[in-house]
């Protein structure tokens, strides 16, 4: 079972990811065994595990010390994860993610809604067996009510060369920074932390989720698709304008608006055209200060954590600083 290099620097949480994977694998019970060697291959195909470690990390500042428990709600939220993937692949209509045929190009859009929907099943079973409180189950519900708006919000400004970079927050806040807040306030509440401390984590989460897509954002244009594992500005044929381009359409609208006009009818030297275009204007340093800014205002609420018997809280620091200089 190989993880994602960046954990070797953290042996203990390394561990506890790999019990996650473990007891993933143990859940999925289908009969339909291709399907099933597909789901397991999306699982181990080199994902950071960003959010079950968040999850992980957050459980050791309770009362409550259910190792047990912490993993198997760490296995949920990465259930709950790989569903949504799945599902973004349908939409997408990508072939590939991290260098593997996605379950959509392998079996078609029907069987991966159903792999999808199998996926959020097993997340709630997991969820129903270990979390202690109706309170867990209900974020988890509400979650994903957010993580939908923030899908079908994106989905509703396609090709709008008019977005702001509110609609754009708006949108991220639910599609990926929901899920780290949500990772966060589990991890922190089904230890025995109250409330407050709860949301304070949640808040934490919230910061680096919208960090981290506004990373990924630039890392589109400013790495190449091998290195990536995902086709680059595939995304601009499909009408989704991340941050760099937003920002870029204020310096190089002239030149950007003929090129995007093309919708899927662009080329790929359209999309190198347009791949120079943001890189040449302010798209990528401007969108770099606001993911440095979210950085640090979630460095700033783990700075403010009580300390913790183990190294938890310097994990979470300097996993968090590391967002912010990733090449991948």
């Amino acid at each position: 079972m190989k993880l994602h290099p960046m954990w070797q620097e953290y042996p203990a949480l390394q561990a506890d990811l790999s019990a996650s994977l473990q007891l993933m694998e143990k859940s999925l019970k289908l009969k339909n065994k291709a399907v099933e060697e597909a789901i397991l291959a999306m699982i181990h195909s080199g994902g950071k595990l960003l959010r079950p470690a968040y999850q992980l990390l957050f459980s050791s500042f309770g009362s409550d010390q259910d190792h047990e428990k912490a993993v198997a709600l760490s296995a949920s939220i990465e259930m709950l994860h790989t569903a949504s993937l799945i599902h973004d692949d349908i939409v997408d209509d990508a072939d590939t993610r991290r260098g593997l045929p996605t379950i959509r190009a392998a079996f078609g859009n029907d069987v991966a809604v159903y792999a999808g929907d199998y996926l959020f099943v097993c997340c709630f079973k997991l969820m129903a067996d270990y979390a202690s409180s109706m309170k867990s189950l209900q974020m988890n519900s509400r979650s994903m009510e957010k993580i939908l708006s923030g899908e079908l919000g994106q989905m509703s400004k396609r090709y709008d060369v008019d977005v702001t970079v509110t609609d754009y927050l708006e949108n991220i806040s639910g599609k990926t920074a929901e899920l780290f807040a949500l990772s966060c306030f589990i991890g922190a509440y089904e230890s025995g932390t109250s409330l407050r401390f709860a949301n304070q984590a949640k808040e934490i989460g919230e910061s680096i989720g919208l960090a981290f897509q506004i990373m990924d954002d630039i890392l589109d244009y400013s790495q190449a698709a091998d290195h990536l594992g995902k086709p680059v500005l595939e995304d601009v044929r499909q009408g989704v304008y991340s941050l760099p381009l937003l920002l870029a359409l204020k310096s190089e609208r002239t030149q950007l608006l003929p090129l995007l006009a093309k919708k899927e009818a662009m080329t790929d030297t359209d999309t190198q055209a347009v791949y120079q275009l943001v890189q040449n204007g302010q798209g990528l340093v401007e969108a770099q200060k606001l993911a440095a800014k979210y950085t640090e205002k979630a460095l700033q609420g783990i700075k403010k954590l009580p300390e913790t018997q183990d190294e938890s809280k310097d994990y979470l620091y300097r996993i968090t600083e590391q967002i912010l200089t990733r090449t991948n």
